[in-house]
């Protein structure tokens, strides 16, 4: 028998593992609540989804949204299996107890309407052999459940509505490399952008292309040019080819006063980028103009940043090639 770096016999424990797919992960499941309109306005307010159908029916990518107990759970209880539990066990005991949702992929079959009742069941479809990736090394766990839907009447599960693959890794974590802690910011410290040195890498380059083009010819002038639809007026932020709202493909660019105020932000910790000094804020800008932004804030200390602090722009010179527009701060 050889056992590796987790201390298991690999070919052994792979074997366990397999012996799960195809068993029960979820059965019996039932929505906390019928498809409903307030929860379908919701989402689009959320979303930013305008679409005319909505909520006459839900949009497609609730899916999963209607088979969700909440924080409260499932009144009924979970309907998750033994099975489940059973394998998500066997990896914690194998070391691999660290989780990560990596993706998923939903099939829809008709749209949920307001009045359906959802009910679903999930089975283990595949657990992956041993895989290393940047985070440690453990195993892809996919299941796969079955969405239904009907009148709640009868005991009637619905026609099949659609599916929803769900994918983690459970792994062990990497061991982390020793290296020099950084002495922390001191909260009082401006929140600056690092300047350039000959040994600090450079800033990220933006992705320029046909869409956004002019917004970057504007900044080399100065100007921060958000785009205005020609036929419903409605001014767009990041440059869009077409309008959200009516479709239409015709707009001017206008340049935007520079006054605004943080609408939300966030203090960076962690993860370092070698580009930038920990901790600074990041600001989503709401522009006069009624747009938003993500930017960077400038000229108050990164803990003084507030939601609804007017901001005013500037540019600021981060290289000898780039330039970006960013939010100054002024403290009450």
């Amino acid at each position: 028998m050889t056992r590796d770096e987790l201390g298991v016999d690999p070919d052994e424990l792979y074997g366990r593992l397999k012996a799960y797919e195809g068993r029960t992960a979820a059965s019996g499941g039932t929505g906390r609540d019928p498809v409903n309109e307030p929860m379908i306005r919701h989402w689009c307010e959320a979303m930013g989804d305008t679409n005319p159908a909505y909520p006459g029916i839900a949009p497609p990518t609730m899916l999963q949204a209607w088979t969700m107990g909440g924080l409260a759970g499932h009144p009924g209880g979970s309907a998750r299996s033994e099975a489940y539990d059973e394998l998500l066990a066997l990896l914690d005991d194998a070391g691999c107890a660290s989780v990560v949702a990596t993706d998923c992929e939903q099939e829809y079959l008709r749209p949920l309407r307001p009045g359906d009742q959802v009910t679903f069941d999930a089975v283990i479809e595949s657990v992956s052999p041993r895989k290393t990736t940047k985070l440690g090394t453990g195993y892809f766990v996919t299941t796969r459940m079955n969405v239904r839907a009907g009148d709640g009447e009868d005991g009637d599960g619905g026609e099949l509505v659609g599916t929803h693959r769900f994918r983690i890794l459970k792994y062990a974590p990497a061991r982390p490399k020793t290296k020099a802690k950084p002495e922390p910011k001191p909260a009082s410290e401006t929140n600056r952008e690092p300047e350039p040195t000959a040994d600090r890498p450079r800033r990220p380059r933006p992705v320029i292309n046909r869409d956004n083009a002019g917004f970057w010819e504007g900044v080399a002038r100065h100007q921060l040019l958000i785009q205005r639809c020609l036929d419903c007026g409605a001014p767009r932020f990041p440059w869009l080819p077409g309008c959200g709202g009516c479709g239409s493909q015709r707009w001017e660019a206008v340049e935007a006063s520079g006054a605004g105020t943080v609408f939300s932000y966030v203090v960076m910790h962690h993860p370092p980028f070698p580009a930038f000094d920990p901790p600074y804020a990041v600001g989503l800008i709401e522009l006069a103009e009624g747009v938003r932004m993500v930017s960077g804030i400038t000229g108050v200390p990164y803990d003084k940043v507030r939601i609804g602090m007017p901001v005013e722009l500037e540019f600021l010179r981060v290289d000898e090639e780039l330039e970006l527009p960013v939010f100054r701060g002024a403290e009450a």
